[in-house]
């Protein structure tokens, strides 16, 4: 029995784990596992490409789904709270990506879910997070919701401006000149005011051209502020977060290991 505990936490720490040799290995190759399974259902779309190489693309997505499956079996088994992760986030996309193995049984989805195994993509971002990227994606979250309150301000003064420009311009220019309506002109001013310009609609009248002129140079200014105020509170994150201690290694005596981190990086003794 206590083989086959020491067992499930080797292979939990490979699996959940990037501070040892196999634990980077094996996120190594789930991500180009990743990033070639969707690089495949991309071209596959293409029909010059998929007339030629169909068949091909088709087994090698069906090579890519086969590792997956395994992938999610062993998470399972490695789990212990596995209730937890069959309905946490990337357990539900992890379950996705494999659906047409069971589905397919049943009834055929055509190009639907080949489609979907995209969302694996997200998986990179749970391979990321971990090692020494965890202390960078904490900071990022906090930054974050230390700025909703003033990101909200921002975005219900912009929802203000957009309002009042678009009803100005459906009175001033009006259905004649393609503001057929208040919503119309309101798509109008969030295309003027984010300095995208599609051109589809456009003013003809003098003062629709100097308010479009003058939306467009508060627009100019509009883009930099929520960059401000997120770059604002990275800043103050960094100054409140004090580095973390270095953890020597009981075994090896190795201290160069990334903040966080459970394992040596070197000989794999738990920290």
């Amino acid at each position: 029995m206590q083989t086959h505990i020491d067992w499930k936490e080797k292979l939990n720490r490979i699996i959940y784990g990037i501070d040892t040799r196999l634990g980077r290995a094996f996120d190594i190759a789930l991500i180009f596992s990743i990033l070639i399974s969707c690089f495949l259902i991309i071209i596959d779309s293409v029909a010059s490409i998929h007339a030629i190489l169909g068949n091909a693309i088709s087994l090698l997505q069906d090579f890519f789904l086969v590792i997956f499956a395994i992938e999610y079996g062993l998470r399972l088994i490695v789990t212990p709270k596995k209730r937890d992760y069959l309905f946490s986030f990337y357990g539900i996309v992890d379950f996705i990506a494999i659906a047409p193995i069971y589905l397919s049984f049943f009834v055929s989805f055509g190009g639907f879910f080949p489609i979907v195994r995209i969302l694996r993509l997200f998986r990179l971002f749970s391979v990321f997070k971990m090692g020494r990227y965890i202390d960078e994606s904490g900071a990022l979250l906090k930054a974050l919701r230390a700025s909703k309150t003033k990101i909200s301000v921002f975005l219900f003064t912009l929802l203000f401006i957009i309002i009042i420009v678009g009803s100005l311009m459906y009175v001033i220019e009006g259905p004649e000149h393609g503001f057929v309506s208040i919503p119309e002109s309101m798509y109008w001013a969030v295309v003027t005011i984010s300095t995208v310009g599609y051109g589809d609609i456009s003013p003809q009248t003098e003062l629709g051209k100097f308010l479009a002129s003058a939306l467009m140079l508060v627009g100019y200014g509009i883009i930099a502020v929520p960059t401000g105020i997120i770059t604002s509170e990275l800043s103050n994150v960094s100054k409140k977060t004090a580095p973390s201690p270095l953890h020597n290694c009981p075994s090896c005596g190795n201290s160069h290991h990334a903040s966080g981190s459970q394992y040596c990086n070197q000989c794999g003794e738990k920290l």
